[in-house]
């Protein structure tokens, strides 16, 4: 394997890390982690047994990536944003068999300090800004505000916002990209995949 685990960081022995991903200060990676090529791992960042993440995902300062959460390829989690595992937590009561599973899609961005409640799916390049806490399912280029999150618009892979109706049926053009997105019944698609 080439890449840079940082000597203050812990890999446990059975972690699986991919080509080119960097571990960097005070991380810790448990024996049952499945990591992916090109990612970075910042600062006081945990990821635990029950976890893959895909390739080029950037996890930064301080996050903890508990058991039963799911990262594909090209995730950003930014600084501080919090995942959980378990829906009713009580320190006194075990619930490690009620995990729920948490799903982040391909190129999603999850602001800095927010917050994604166990259970749920985030779509492919949405967008949960920072501060937002996620109880529901995000569809695919959504783009994600407040507490709890509610949509506010759609967002093009480049990280753009698109100029749709949160509804019906439209279509706009990514403009960084000029990549076309097609609005249909509600549901935001590349327009080359409708």
């Amino acid at each position: 394997m080439s890449g840079t685990i940082h000597p203050s960081a812990i890999v446990d022995a059975g972690a699986q890390l991919g080509e080119g991903t960097r571990v960097w200060h005070f991380a810790h990676v448990c024996a049952g982690a499945r990591i992916g090529a090109r990612c970075s791992l910042g600062q006081g960042v945990y990821v635990g047994n029950d976890v893959a993440i895909g390739d080029n995902v950037k996890i930064q300062n301080n996050v903890s990536v508990y058991d039963a959460v799911t990262l594909e390829d090209d995730v950003f989690c930014g600084p501080s944003m919090v995942f959980t595992n378990v829906y009713n937590p009580r320190s006194a009561v075990t619930r490690k068999n009620e995990y729920r599973r948490t799903l982040v899609r391909r190129g999603a961005t999850l602001g800095a300090n927010c917050t994604i409640v166990c259970g749920h799916t985030v779509g492919r390049h949405a967008f949960v800004g920072a501060g937002a806490v996620v109880n529901r399912d995000v569809p695919d280029f959504a783009l994600m505000v407040g507490v709890p999150a509610r949509q506010i618009g759609w967002v093009s892979r480049h990280g753009e916002r698109l100029a749709l109706p949160l509804s019906g049926d439209a279509e706009a053009a990514c403009p960084a990209t000029g990549e076309r997105y097609r609005l249909v019944a509600g549901v935001c698609r590349l327009a080359e995949e409708s």
